[in-house]
């Protein structure tokens, strides 16, 4: 069954351009690894220093495929490290879901 990460990360306000980046490697770099990327919402009216996001694999054992790849592969090293070097988010929340499909 398909597993959906979903997350919730507490951001810097001042800080969002830079977050927008770290996003958007992300982006492309799921798909890379047969994710399904569903997006990001970035803060804009009410709260904001909250982002959330999720993305998709085919199962369980993909996303952990995905997650000992991630920290092998170079253009991932290069986002985590973009992530600690402008502390674009300073925590996050992950939680897994099974998709409910029609």
């Amino acid at each position: 069954p398909v597993i959906t990460c979903h997350f919730r990360d507490v951001v810097d306000p001042d800080k969002l351009p830079e977050l927008e980046t770290y996003f958007r490697m992300w982006l492309r770099l799921i798909p890379l690894f047969g994710g399904v990327h569903h997006g990001y919402l970035m803060p804009s009216e009410g709260a904001n220093n909250i982002a959330l996001g999720s993305f998709s694999f085919p199962s369980l054992a993909d996303y952990e495929q995905y997650r000992i790849r991630s920290f092998a592969d170079p253009e991932c090293q290069a986002a985590f490290q973009y992530a600690r070097d402008t502390r674009c988010f300073l925590s996050y929340e992950r939680s897994f879901f099974r998709p409910l499909m029609p």
